[in-house]
C-alpha cells in the first residue's frame, strides 16, 4: 500500500523533502501559506523563495491553500512549519483532524508559547498518540539535498514499526536513512544543536578562530549529553546522544547553517531585529534558546553555555563580554 503524504510548509527544509519524495516517484499534497507562491510554483515549477534551483515534477504535486483540506486528503502528515508558527497555523483545526493519521515532524524547535516539543503539543491539543508520531533529524542540509549530495536522515519513533514504514519513502541514491526509537532525544538534540550553532556563529562574528571553535563545540556536546541525562530521569526515556554529534558539527560549521549565519550577524554587532530584517529568515535556535531556558528554569537545571546564548539573544547582554565567560567555562 502506498501512503499519501501531506507537506505542511514551504520553507527550504519542506521544499527539500518534497524533492526527495517526488524524485522517488511519489505524489504529495503540498500546503503553502502564500497563494502567490502557489501560483509561481504552478507556473514555473520552482519555489520562488527556497531552493530555487530545484525543478519540481508538477505531475506529482497537488497544491493546497487550505491546510485542513490538505490534511484530510492525506494519511502521513509531514509538518515542516517553523516551530514559531505551528500554533497559529493549526490551533483552529478540529480536535479530531489527526485521528488515524501518521505524523512526521520535520521541525527542529520548541513551540515558543508552550515551551514544549511538537509531539507534546499535538497530544494535548489533538489527542495524538506518541505511537502515531515520528520525527526526522540530520545531519542534513536542504541545500545539499537540492544538489543531490549524499546525506543522511534519522527517523525516530517510539513505534519503531512507524519509522520502518516511513523511512523507505525517502531512501534513494543521495539519501540514506537510519531508524531510531529515541524520539525525545532526537528532538532535544536538534533543539540544542541549533542554539549552539548560533553561538558558533556569534563566536565567528567576534573573530574567534577554529581552535576556540573546536573547544567550544566539544563543550557544547558535553553539555548536551548532560542535559539528556537529566531529561531522561524526568521522562523515563532513554537517550542515545552519540547519534547526534554529526548534526551538531554540521550545524555549527556549515556555511549553509541558518543558525550559524544568524549568530554571525549578532557577533558582528547587529541587533536581533536588524538580523531578522537583513536575513529575512527564521533561525530556529533563536526561539529554541528561550524555550530551553524556560524548561531548565522549570526543572531547576542550568545549561551554562545555552543559558549564555539566551542572555545574548533575549536579555541583550554583550556578546563579547558573554563569550569571555564562555571562555572560562570551556576546557
Amino acid at each position: 500500500m502506498t501512503h499519501q503524504f501531506a507537506i505542511l510548509g514551504n520553507g527550504s527544509w519542506s521544499s527539500a523533502l518534497v524533492k526527495i519524495l517526488t524524485d522517488n516517484g511519489y505524489s504529495v499534497n503540498w500546503w503553502m501559506r502564500s497563494k502567490i507562491a502557489i501560483d509561481h510554483l504552478r507556473n514555473t515549477h520552482h519555489n520562488p523563495h527556497y531552493l530555487k534551483s530545484v525543478n519540481y515534477d508538477m505531475k506529482r504535486i497537488h497544491l493546497f491553500d487550505d491546510v485542513a483540506s490538505c490534511i484530510l486528503e492525506s494519511d502521513i502528515i509531514l509538518i515542516g512549519i517553523p516551530s514559531a508558527f505551528i500554533t497559529e497555523t493549526i490551533s483552529h483545526l478540529p480536535a479530531d483532524i489527526f485521528e488515524k493519521k501518521m505524523i512526521l515532524s520535520a521541525i527542529k524547535g520548541i513551540l515558543p508559547e508552550q515551551h514544549v516539543l511538537l509531539n507534546e503539543y499535538l497530544e494535548s491539543a489533538f489527542h495524538v498518540s506518541i505511537n502515531q508520531y515520528c520525527c526526522i533529524a540530520g545531519p542534513c542540509h536542504a541545500e545539499e539535498i537540492a544538489s543531490e549530495k549524499l546525506s543522511y536522515l534519522t527517523f525516530a519513533s517510539e513505534n519503531i514499526e512507524l519509522s520502518a514504514l516511513i523511512a523507505p519513502y525517502f531512501a534513494n541514491q543521495y539519501l540514506k536513512t537510519v531508524l531510531s526509537n529515541d524520539v525525545f532525544g532526537v528532538q532535544y538534540a536538534a533543539v540544542l544543536k541549533n542554539i549552539y550553532a548560533l553561538g558558533a556563529g556569534i563566536a565567528h562574528g567576534l573573530d574567534y578562530g577554529d581552535n576556540f571553535q573546536s573547544v567550544y563545540i566539544t563543550n557544547c556536546f558535553a553539555e548536551l549529553q548532560q542535559f539528556m541525562d537529566v531529561i531522561s530521569a524526568q521522562t523515563q526515556h532513554h537517550y542515545n546522544t552519540s547519534a547526534y554529534l554529526g548534526d551538531l558539527l554540521v550545524t555549527c560549521y556549515s556555511l549553509h547553517s541558518r543558525n550559524r549565519t544568524f549568530g554571525n550577524f549578532i557577533g558582528k554587532g547587529y541587533s536581533v531585529s536588524a538580523t531578522k530584517l537583513e536575513l529575512n529568515m527564521v533561525a530556529e535556535g533563536y526561539y529554541a534558546s528561550k524555550g530551553i531556558y524556560e524548561i531548565c528554569s522549570k526543572i531547576k537545571y542550568d545549561l551554562p553555555i545555552a543559558n549564555r546564548i539566551y542572555q545574548i539573544l533575549w536579555m541583550h547582554q554583550s556578546a563579547a563580554d558573554t563569550f569571555e565567560e564562555i571562555e572560562m567555562i570551556c576546557h
